[in-house]
């Protein structure tokens, strides 16, 4: 099995977002942070989420999203014509990993850093404020296409996470893998 690695650790306050719904409250733009940021059972201090019927809570405490697809959104955002760099944190995730991937992480799984452990919970499901930070569109539909959606953890031990801590991923029931999952949500979402 590959090595995990926390590249990462992201947080935000909530702020005025303009959006296809106009001007609305988000906890997306996301910025690493240098040092130790302490974790508990509702998420990273000093990060926050506008909208908790979606975001944030017990069960959806930490974002994670995979390194790996950053190359992708570049590249679709240069193709749409959008100017910038896309720092760690620009995805809306708390924590940019890599080397676990969606179709590597199943619902139950344990992450067992150095003073804390995260247990997956969900993938993340793509909404407007998604496409608002990303500049196009189509960014939501993409995510959709592309399965490139990172996970929602719930904090199973307190205390705190840094970048360059180690990750090891403890196996859970098995039983529903996170790609798995979000490719059904999105085509029952589809069809409605």
């Amino acid at each position: 099995m590959n090595s995990i690695e926390l590249l990462s650790v992201n947080t935000a306050t909530a702020t005025l977002l303009p959006t296809t719904q106009g001007l609305v409250q988000s906890g997306i733009r996301k910025r690493p942070n240098a040092g130790r940021v302490a974790v508990g059972p509702q998420g990273l201090a000093g990060d926050e989420q506008a909208d908790l019927t979606v975001h944030g809570g017990v069960a959806k405490a930490v974002y994670a999203y995979p390194a790996e697809h950053y190359p992708f959104w570049q590249t679709v955002r240069g193709q749409a014509k959008v100017a910038g760099e896309l720092p760690f944190g620009a995805m809306g995730e708390n924590l940019s990993l890599r080397g676990l991937l969606e179709g590597r992480v199943w619902a139950g799984d344990r992450l067992r850093f150095p003073d804390c452990e995260l247990i997956v919970t969900a993938p993340r499901i793509p909404c407007f404020k998604f496409a608002a930070v990303m500049g196009f569109a189509q960014a939501v539909s993409l995510m959709a296409q592309s399965g490139y959606c990172g996970f929602y953890l719930a904090v199973h031990r307190e205390g705190s996470l840094a970048p360059g801590d180690s990750v090891e991923l403890i196996p859970g029931p098995r039983e529903l893998r996170i790609d798995e999952h979000f490719r059904a949500v999105m085509r029952k979402k589809a069809a409605r």
